[in-house]
């Protein structure tokens, strides 16, 4: 079986969980992401996680990492299981969900206020691949 290659952003198109990725990968895509970035105007996040404290942790790391504001978590689920958190930058609402059978990891959409742009989907990203390294 043939090792996965990661080299950028589209490579990750398509994956079920996030690949494990070394610090060059790494550096490598968040180049590749933050450029994608500047053209949009807002962001939504889905975060496929193993538990709700995980995923809302990850979503923290994404908002101190990019400066954006705190978003508020709106729904999340009172029982433990594996979630997909779902973070709406525009409406600052955050929900989570008890979703069974998903992979793990991140997904960004680049957002567009002109509604004829399409959202651009990016991922799944490592979920400590937004922490903030020293």
């Amino acid at each position: 079986m043939s090792e996965l290659v990661i080299k950028s952003l589209k490579d990750l198109d398509g994956l079920r969980s996030a690949p494990d990725l070394d610090a060059t990968q790494s550096k490598h895509l968040l180049d590749q992401l933050c450029a994608s970035m500047d053209d949009a105007d807002w962001f939504t996040v889905g975060i496929m996680a193993p538990s709700s404290s995980l995923a809302i942790f990850v979503l923290r790391e994404m908002e101190s990492r990019f400066n954006w504001s705190a978003m508020n978590v709106v729904d999340k689920p009172a029982g433990e299981g594996p979630v997909f958190l779902k973070a709406n930058q525009k409406t600052g609402d955050i929900h989570v969900r008890i979703e069974h059978g998903l992979g793990e990891g991140v997904l960004l959409s680049c957002q567009h206020n002109n509604e004829e742009k399409e959202a651009d989907t990016l991922g799944p990203f490592p979920l400590d691949f937004f922490k903030i390294k020293d």
